[in-house]
């Protein structure tokens, strides 16, 4: 993890695309301005892991719960000895 001192009004680069600037510190709070492309989601860590829980449980239910394997018909195993 790289960490970094900045203070209020100036920014981190990430790749070409993406500037994060310090707009705000009081206290214990930092309040963040975030610029990206609109092709790239940026949300609070919160919101992020309930899109990806939702995600999980979406999948999950789209998945057949009760399917049974397939099998060959009965002697079909035999035959092929």
């Amino acid at each position: 993890m790289l960490v970094l001192s900045r203070q209020r009004d100036e920014s981190i680069m990430i790749g070409d695309d993406v500037e994060i600037i310090i707009v705000d510190v009081r206290g214990d709070k930092v309040r963040l301005g975030i610029t990206a492309p609109k092709n790239i989601p940026v949300h609070r860590r919160e919101i992020y892991d309930a899109i990806q829980r939702e995600k999980n449980e979406n999948k999950e239910s789209k998945e057949p719960r009760n399917k049974k394997p397939e099998t060959e018909p009965p002697g079909e195993s035999e035959k092929s000895h």
